[in-house]
């Protein structure tokens, strides 16, 4: 099999740009002429192994991040916003967008933000019903969009929060973590009551007093007690990153200042280091996982997804939770596997099929148009209120990764991942689907050219070019 080059002028260029390094010092420093640095930067030449050593060797960088790009992920993306109608006259090919992609990356952000920005116009003509009469109405990007697309590209792991709760935690005293969490906030003034209501956390500032709802399964309450010490006693680092992401309004960065929060509580229940090891114990057993850290099947599914810290990686996993319309409500890729921006996931994909057997773990081999071939566990995560006549709020979760992990994951034993036939067919969204013959697809692709028998029907009512 021949050696894949590696590209990465991007990376080069952020690396020195970080280092505040000339074109000229950061040649002399790896050891190469300043040609053969300006060729790689602009990826005429690929990285050559020389200069991969030189950089662990000069700046202890860890060399997998060399190799990590946000490229495929930017091209799933751009190819996604192309298969929008308004594109579909002139669709650039994919060599280019690839190009883009490595080249100028910010451009691309700068393509799919634009889109977005028309997209919510669009959205906005269409319910002038709602639109009209609004006062100061301003375009701007969808503030939840904003804040997931944030931890999306920081590939769902924030060092410096996930480090501040992994020190937390190895202070709290005693075996039971939930008691030391609560026993902290007492320690900090904080009152704690316990009281029948649908309200999972309800904090006064003024009395210093945290409500939780009785309701709540432990596991949860354990988690609402951590974010909330991360809002009382992590404000400045939460509020340190928020500066350094930069949101465009201030509704983003309310919601992500609670995503960092909720982070932060994932990451002290579930300590980085004491995680990943019990998780690579335990072959990534989630109910394993779930019992020797107080937490609940998608906590750890979730924390799963996050062990991304350079120079002690888990395995790279996605992680998505989708409702019963199919609507993904959240999703985080550290694999190849990139998840549909706008509409459903795809319909042959197993999380769809959770809801049909509750409380059991669904397993499934799938493989991507691109050729990649991956493991996929899918569970519901159905949450009830706790009392009668509570509403029940349905969902279903899904972990997996590419299919070489499978020796690592207890959910692989007895799967025939040797076998062809054994992967099923699935893609991201039936508008960027390669897929000609795909029984499920509910709209044609926008690249392929379409041909309409009137005397012929097959599955669909047309063929794909």
């Amino acid at each position: 099999m021949p050696v894949q080059k590696l590209y990465a002028g991007a990376k080069l260029r952020d690396i020195r740009g970080r280092l505040g390094l000339t074109q000229k010092e950061f040649a002399a420093k790896l050891g190469v002429s300043l040609p053969y640095l300006n060729q790689m930067e602009n990826n005429n030449r690929p990285v050559s192994t020389t200069v991969v050593l030189a950089l662990a060797r000069e700046f202890g960088l860890d060399v997998t991040e060399l190799g990590h790009s946000d490229a495929e992920r930017l091209v799933t993306d751009m190819r996604e916003a192309l298969a929008d109608p308004v594109f579909s006259d002139d669709t650039p090919p994919l060599a280019d967008l690839r190009l883009t992609a490595s080249n100028a990356p910010a451009l691309a952000r700068a393509f799919l933000e634009l889109h977005r920005a028309y997209r919510q116009t669009h959205e906005r003509l269409a319910s002038l019903d709602e639109a009209l009469g609004r006062e100061g109405a301003q375009l701007q990007p969808s503030p939840w969009e904003e804040v997931r697309d944030f931890f999306h590209y920081c590939d769902n792991y924030i060092d410096a929060v996930d480090r501040a709760a992994e020190r937390f935690a190895e202070k709290l005293p005693g075996p039971d973590p939930r008691a030391a969490a609560l026993a902290d906030l007492r320690a900090h003034g904080v009152t704690v009551h316990h009281s029948a209501t649908d309200t999972l956390r309800h904090f006064d500032p003024e009395t210093r007093t945290l409500t939780l709802s009785s309701f709540a399964p432990p596991e949860t309450r354990a988690f609402q007690v951590l974010l909330q010490i991360a809002l009382l006693r992590q404000d400045k680092l939460l509020e340190a990153t928020l500066d350094l992401a930069r949101f465009q309004s201030e509704a983003a960065r309310a919601i992500a200042k609670i995503g960092l929060a909720n982070y932060f509580a994932g990451a002290a229940l579930m300590p980085y280091g004491a995680f990943l090891e019990a998780a690579q114990d335990t072959r990534h057993d989630l109910e394993l996982l779930a019992s020797r850290f107080g937490a609940s099947v998608e906590q750890v599914a979730h924390r799963l997804s996050t062990l991304q810290r350079p120079g002690a990686k888990g395995i790279p996993f996605f992680f998505v939770r989708v409702d019963q319309a199919g609507t993904i409500t959240k999703r985080h890729s550290a694999t190849r596997l990139q998840f549909a921006r706008f509409g459903g996931a795809c319909p042959l994909w197993n999380v769809h099929r959770a809801f049909e057997s509750p409380g059991r773990f669904l397993r499934q081999l799938a493989e991507t148009p691109d050729g990649v071939r991956y493991i996929s566990l899918a569970r519901d995560v159905s949450k009830g209120g706790g009392h009668y006549g509570a509403p029940v709020r349905r969902y279903a979760i899904s972990l997996g990764c590419e299919v070489r992990h499978a020796p690592a994951l207890v959910y692989a034993d007895g799967m025939d991942v040797g076998r062809d036939g054994a992967f099923e067919p699935i893609g991201i969204s039936c508008r960027i689907c390669e897929r000609t013959q795909c029984h499920q697809r509910s709209v044609p692709p926008l690249e392929r050219r379409l041909s309409i028998h009137p005397d012929h029907r097959g599955v669909l009512p047309y063929e794909v070019g």
